[in-house]
């Protein structure tokens, strides 16, 4: 997962256009490379534990929307819905952080307490800044073109800020 931050810093946020040459958009450059030196760092910890628990019922409500985001059901061409099964193998969500971290976060919340805090902290606060400025884009500067994409991101926004409501619950003491 770490690596896959890295590579969204880099394939997301930098380009080289002919109007402007080389584009970087630093601020989610420097964020997605914290959220990948958090994951990084727990590849080496192993204090992520995904061992089945028992969960109660109302604890699944991420999968639906992590589900969606992993799908991505959205016509590139048009911008608009598009329903079609085969999105699930052939859609660009895999390539994107607004995407991806939704599942990630998903499977934390699924095994907390047993996850690193840390870094479900962290992916949470990023997902959230970043899902601030897709809402803002996607319902009030271009909502005419951009609401379904602005749809696709409510689970960033959702999940993002349950792991990070989660995250920032008192653990208790382990004896």
């Amino acid at each position: 997962m770490g690596t896959t931050y890295v590579l969204f810093a880099i394939v997301q946020n930098i380009a080289i256009t002919d109007e402007y040459g080389l584009a970087l958009a630093t601020g989610n450059v420097v964020m997605f490379l914290v959220v990948a030196g958090f994951w990084m760092r727990e590849a080496k910890a192993w204090k992520n534990e995904f061992i089945p628990l028992k969960r109660p019922g109302w604890r699944y409500w991420v999968v639906p929307l992590a589900f969606l985001a992993f799908w991505y059901p959205l016509n590139p061409d048009t911008i608009m819905p598009d329903f079609n099964p085969l999105y699930l193998l052939t859609s660009c969500a895999g390539l994107t952080f607004c995407m991806m971290t939704p599942v990630y976060l998903a499977i934390l919340t699924l095994y907390y307490p047993r996850v690193n805090i840390a870094t479900m902290r962290i992916t949470g606060l990023v997902g959230i800044i970043i899902a601030i400025y897709n809402v803002l884009l996607n319902f009030f500067i271009e909502p005419d073109l951009l609401w379904w994409n602005g749809v696709l991101h409510i689970p960033l926004l959702c999940i993002s800020g349950y792991s990070l409501g989660l995250s920032l619950k008192k653990q208790p003491v382990e004896q």
